[in-house]
This record gives C-alpha cells, sequence and structure tokens, in this order.
C-alpha cells in the first residue's frame, strides 16, 4: 500500500463525505446493489473509470483538489497517486493549488462569438464586482454571448440567472422539423409527456424490424456522423454488431467543446429523452449491454434534464433487463467531462471515461474493436442519434427523400456572431449558406460581410462569393471548407480580424494535450506568429512561409484532428485577405 501516497496527508470530514456520497450514493457502485453495467465494468476493469466523478465531488466540496483529498480517492479507487494527479491537472475546470479567494469561480468565454460580443468588458465588470474570474474556452452558449458560467463550491454548477435567457428557438412550431420537432413542445422534464409526442415510437419499431434490419435501414439512409467526420454511421454500427464474445458499447459523446457550436446542447436541455431512446436504439441495434453519456462539464442544466431523463427511463423498465420490452439488457451511465476540447476526440474520451488523461490513441485498431476498455464500441453524436430515430419511424427511403443524394436527410446548424437571431437551426442539407444567414435574421454589425467562419475554430473561413455555396458534405469540401459540427459564424467588417485569430491560436496552444511534438510545438509556434502579428501589423514572406510550414508538418504527423486542423482557419483567413499586412 506504500505506493498509493504521494504524502501522509488525509482527507478532512467534509472531503470524505463528498467522495463517498459520489462513489457509494448518487452512483451505487461499491455497494452489492450494483446494477449489471457497473458491477461488470467493476469485474472486468476495477473501480478507475470513477475517478473523474471523484475529482468533481472533491473540487466542488473545496474549491480545490488536496493533496488529502486525492490520497483518499486513490486508496478507495486503488489508483497510483501520480497517476490520479496526471488526470486531475489535465483538466481546465480542476485546482490541485489551494485558491487565494476561496468561493464559486465565474467562468467567461473569450472564444470569437463571444470575444466579439464584448466578453472583455464582462469580465472586466465581473472582477470590479469581486468575482473569482476564469477566462474561459467557448461554454457552448455561443447564442447567449458573452457567455458565462459558474463553478460551485459546497452547491450546484449553474449560468447565474442575470445572463440566462428563456429558450429562443426560432423554428419552433415549423411541421417541416424532423431532428427539433419536440424542441419547446415537450416537458423536457417528463417522460410521459415525451411518450405523448412520440416518445419511444422508434425504439419500438426498431424492436420490431429487428437488429440486422435497423443497421440495414441506417446504412441504407446513407446517415454519416453529425460531429465533423462525417463517417458512415451504418458501416459503424454493423461492425459492432459483428463482434461477439466481448461486452460492447455504445456512447454518445455530448462534450460538446468546438468554438461556435451549442446544437447538441440545445437538443440535451430541451429534449433529453430523445438522446436516451436514441442511444438504447444503438444498443439494441449493435448488442451493446453498456451505454455511456460522456457530456461536456460547463452544462449543468443538459447534466441535470439526462440524468432525470435516465432515471425516469429505468424506472419506466425502458432501461435495464429487456430494456423497452426488446429482450436486450441495456443500461446508461453518464460522466461528465472536466474541460478538455480534445475529449471531444472519440479516442481522448474513452481514455478519459476510463480514468486516465484524456490523450488520443492512434489508430488502428479502431473503437469498433478495440473502443472503450479496448472492448467493441459505437461512438456517435447526440445529433446523428436523433437522425436514427427519424429513420426508424419514416425509413430510409423517406429519410433520403431530403437533402441531396450525397448528403441525406437534415442538419443542424449554429449560428452566432454578426446574425440578428443566433441560434439552432435544421434545414435540409442543400439550403445555401446565404439562405441559412437569412434565416437567423441577417447580419449584424455594420452590414458588410468580412467572411464567415465554417465548423468552427477547427474549421476554415468563406467569403461574401460562397454565400450562394450549398451547404452539403460534398459542396463544401469542393470549395475547401467543411461542415464539421455545423457552425456558421459571419464577421463583418468593423471586427479586427486579427485579435480572433490571436485568440484562435491561443486555443489550440491551449488545448493541444501536449501528446505529439508536431502538435504541441506547432501550436505554440502559431500562435506567436500571430501574436507578433498584431504587435507589428505586419506578417513578413519569411514569417508567412513559417506559418505554412507549421501548418503542413502538423497535418502530416499530428496524431489526431486538433493537430490537423489548428491551422485551418488561420490559413484560410490570410488566402481570403481577411488579414491586413501580410505579405505574399
Amino acid at each position: 500500500m506504500a505506493d498509493l501516497y504521494i504524502s501522509d496527508d488525509t482527507a478532512d470530514a467534509a472531503e470524505i463525505a463528498a467522495v463517498d456520497d459520489a462513489l457509494g450514493g448518487r452512483f451505487v457502485v461499491l455497494q452489492e446493489s450494483e446494477r449489471l453495467i457497473r458491477a461488470g465494468t467493476a469485474k472486468r476493469h476495477g473501480h478507475r473509470h470513477l475517478l473523474l466523478p471523484a475529482l468533481h465531488a472533491l473540487q466542488n466540496a473545496k474549491g480545490w483538489i488536496s493533496p488529502g483529498g486525492l490520497n483518499h480517492v486513490c486508496e478507495t479507487l486503488q489508483i497510483p497517486p501520480a497517476e490520479a494527479y496526471g488526470v486531475a491537472t489535465f483538466y481546465d475546470m480542476f485546482r490541485v493549488e489551494e485558491p487565494e479567494h476561496p468561493g464559486d469561480v465565474t467562468h467567461v468565454c473569450v472564444d470569437a462569438a463571444c470575444q466579439v460580443a464584448a466578453s472583455a468588458d464582462k469580465i472586466a465588470a465581473l472582477k470590479a464586482s469581486g468575482a473569482n474570474v476564469h477566462e474561459s474556452p467557448c461554454l457552448g452558449q455561443c447564442e447567449k454571448a458573452p457567455a458565462v458560467f459558474v463553478q460551485g463550491v459546497g452547491g450546484p454548477d449553474h449560468v447565474p440567472a442575470d445572463t440566462e435567457r428563456p429558450l429562443e428557438f426560432h423554428q419552433l412550431g415549423d411541421p417541416s422539423l424532423r431532428l427539433l420537432k419536440r424542441v419547446g413542445v415537450v416537458d423536457p422534464t417528463s417522460l410521459d409527456s415525451y411518450r405523448s409526442h412520440g416518445g419511444f415510437d422508434a425504439m419500438t419499431a426498431a424492436v420490431a424490424m429487428g437488429a440486422e434490419a435497423v443497421c440495414t435501414a441506417i446504412a441504407d439512409s446513407g446517415l454519416s456522423g453529425r460531429g465533423g467526420a462525417a463517417f458512415p454511421t451504418g458501416i459503424k454500427w454493423r461492425a459492432v454488431a459483428a463482434e461477439h464474445g466481448r461486452p460492447k458499447h455504445v456512447v454518445a459523446n455530448c462534450d460538446e467543446s468546438e468554438p461556435g457550436t451549442f446544437k447538441d446542447r440545445v437538443v440535451m436541455e430541451n429534449d433529453p429523452f430523445s438522446v436516451v431512446e436514441a442511444l438504447t436504439v444503438a444498443g439494441f441495434a449493435t448488442g451493446a449491454e453498456n451505454g455511456w453519456i460522456y457530456i461536456r462539464g460547463e452544462y449543468p442544466l443538459a447534466t441535470a434534464r439526462l440524468e432525470n431523463a435516465i432515471a425516469q427511463c429505468r424506472d419506466a423498465g425502458l432501461l435495464g433487463e429487456n430494456a423497452a420490452g426488446s429482450g436486450h439488457t441495456f443500461d446508461i451511465e453518464l460522466r461528465r467531462g472536466a474541460g478538455a476540447y480534445i475529449c471531444g476526440e472519440e479516442t481522448a474520451l474513452f481514455a478519459s471515461l476510463e480514468g486516465f488523461r484524456g490523450e488520443p490513441r492512434s489508430k488502428p485498431p479502431f473503437p469498433t474493436t478495440h473502443g472503450l476498455f479496448q472492448e467493441p464500441t459505437a461512438i456517435n453524436n447526440p445529433e446523428t442519434l436523433l437522425n436514427a430515430l427519424d429513420i426508424m419511424l419514416t425509413g430510409a427511403e423517406e429519410y433520403r427523400s431530403r437533402g441531396t443524394e450525397r448528403s441525406p436527410g437534415t442538419k443542424l446548424l449554429c449560428l452566432s456572431g454578426r446574425v440578428a437571431k443566433p441560434g439552432v437551426y435544421e434545414v435540409e442539407f442543400g439550403t445555401s449558406l446565404g439562405e441559412v444567414i437569412e434565416l437567423a435574421g441577417g447580419l449584424t454589425g455594420n452590414g458588410e460581410l468580412a467572411g464567415v467562419l465554417m465548423g468552427g475554430a477547427a474549421g476554415s473561413f468563406v467569403g461574401a462569393d460562397a454565400l450562394d455555396m450549398p451547404l452539403t458534405l460534398e459542396d463544401t469540401r469542393e470549395r475547401g471548407t467543411t461542415l464539421g459540427s455545423g457552425v456558421v459564424m459571419p464577421f463583418t467588417t468593423e471586427i479586427d480580424m486579427v485579435d480572433v485569430l490571436v485568440r484562435i491560436s491561443a486555443f489550440f496552444r491551449n488545448e493541444s494535450c501536449g501528446q505529439c511534438v508536431p502538435c504541441r510545438v506547432g501550436t505554440v509556434r502559431q500562435n506567436e506568429t500571430m501574436v507578433q502579428l498584431q504587435r507589428t501589423g505586419s506578417l513578413t514572406a519569411e514569417r508567412r512561409a513559417l506559418v505554412d510550414d507549421i501548418s503542413q508538418v502538423m497535418v502530416d504527423a499530428s496524431i489526431c484532428g486538433l493537430g490537423h486542423t489548428a491551422a485551418s482557419a488561420i490559413n484560410s483567413a490570410i488566402r481570403l485577405g481577411l488579414v491586413p499586412g501580410v505579405e505574399s
């Protein structure tokens, strides 16, 4: 046992109670009455996967993770302290040093949508009021810019009442909606309300079809991933379904951390039962008994509503043994992330769920054979899962009747920045960029478009000549841009785009996990170049060539998508002429 301790520090009563409540109360994982998913996981892999919940409990109890508290967690979960310390220091929401000013921490977003909405003024005002302010990367509230999130101490995390706004869903009542048809209509806290609006009809249809037919329908529909990679969903589900002899998992990747993206938060807050139902369909189709929802830590309302939805569905027999009358055992666990953009990458998410630092893994092997706990796993974005519900109800042929041949169905888009009505919009694939901006009320600011950031910070800028571009996977690819996670963020000409690029480069510098040299060094050098441009007002041809070289090396040699795309927005802005003082 000696190797379990870094020091002789011990936890105090408050820390012990918080950890015991998280591990022995809320999660019931160290008791004899464990549910199958927890007992099976613990038997095969130990209790390390509970490290994140335990660290959240410590952070909330005292506002930081003390050496004594960490020692208590390590002894309880049988984790070497050095490894647990490495995990605790990996995440932006955890502190391992006692804060100078105890109390709640107010996170204020400083990324692009909030940057141009005067988040700096919000930060100054909060600091003047005596608040503990943390300048945060994107909080996923881009339609409410400047976004604020309070990380509680001894109480719940929350969005402050003076910054919270009622849901503004601008397509409410639109009969053409498929994915968002229940947003603003159902009571998100009531299973009865969900079922009265067609909830679990898709699961009933899936059971009637049979698992193999469900996978066939998903494949025939042409559904592709909506998290950014656009991988065919049917291929992924069939590959997991074909695995036998080992436990299998389905995971909803709700770690929505791409700057400018908030579509999944709107769904999870306002239609949480749909995520539970869709994940249950995925579990049935693939033969997975274990479902997981990994949600970003800065989404307190979405987390509470999903937890409530899981509990109600379990009580109603829709989860557990013979889930929803399927003859299939399936249950769901929810885990909160803790502020790490890289955990949106699927293999980094698996590592985080398992209780390790959220560092990406090299592929192959792929998640369909070696995913969570090195077991077969299908991982999907919430929007992808919602599409699966629609396919169960309408069939693949009807699903393909909307959109285009190569991009069937509808797409959720996140409109923010200089638009009159920021929010989430559902449109058919093939709708033009200009039509989408008009749907959001048109431009604000000085009304003169400089460029549109497509796909988020990992995406790229397009100019006014792209307003006729159909928003499909194929058309955006042909124009050298991407739909990514659905970000559409217009900027007008009065905005200092150099400031925006400095912030984008700082985001990737901060969010690189540091595992591989090209990304670890490249993101720092890229940020230094943007800061130099900001200070001097010019970028020499030699320095411009360095930017290009850095970009190419990161694309060629980085382990994961963060490094591959870290320079995309900056390079596109330079090509479009959005940055003054750049020598060719």
